[in-house]
């Protein structure tokens, strides 16, 4: 069985798209997913599926859009994925109290180049990038998080649909969850 944590993207930020998270994981067990308990609000659940990651994936959209009639896309990422990425992120990621940390998920079939090469060059006096598999590495001081390129997203909807995003603590603790589990 693989550990799998499903990200939704764009649940229960700014009043939007409320799931209460009770009901999410009631809903996942209904699915027939195992060991299932979620992380915070913002759409957090760990599991377990026989399934592989696209089987994984539509079934929890089409949880979601049956369950709560919200049409959420959701990054699938295994638990091995999530700890190799995390072992391979830049020294400078998380460290500086000043600044903001984000893990950056794709989600499929979205690719790293893409997401970068749609929201353009990184701007380095403001900001720090680093790529490993599914996952950006981003970190800006919050002085000039403003000018930075990930702010800039949003004017994308290519690219902001295509991923969610954590910060660095929620990132590392649905690390440390799996390994609880």
């Amino acid at each position: 069985m693989t550990k799998y944590i499903a990200l939704l993207r764009g649940v229960n930020v700014g009043g939007n798209n409320k799931i209460a998270m009770p009901q999410l994981k009631a809903a996942f067990e209904k699915a027939g997913f195992q060991n299932t308990f979620t992380y915070i609000n913002s759409g957090n659940i760990i599991f377990e599926s026989d399934l592989d990651e696209a089987a994984v994936k539509a079934a929890c959209e089409a949880l979601i859009a049956e369950n709560f009639s919200l049409n959420i896309l959701v990054c699938i990422i295994t638990a091995a994925e999530l700890h190799d990425a995390l072992a391979h992120a830049p020294d400078w990621w998380g460290s500086a109290e000043d600044s903001k940390h984000n893990a950056i998920f794709l989600i499929s079939p979205a690719t790293a180049a893409e997401i970068l090469a749609q929201i353009g060059e990184t701007k380095p006096e403001v900001e720090k990038i680093s790529c490993y598999g599914r996952v950006i590495f981003w970190s800006a001081p919050l002085a000039t998080f403003s000018r930075t390129r990930l702010t800039k997203i949003v004017q994308s909807k290519a690219a902001y649909n295509a991923i969610t995003i954590r910060n660095a603590n929620t990132a590392k603790k649905l690390a440390r969850l799996t390994l609880d589990t």
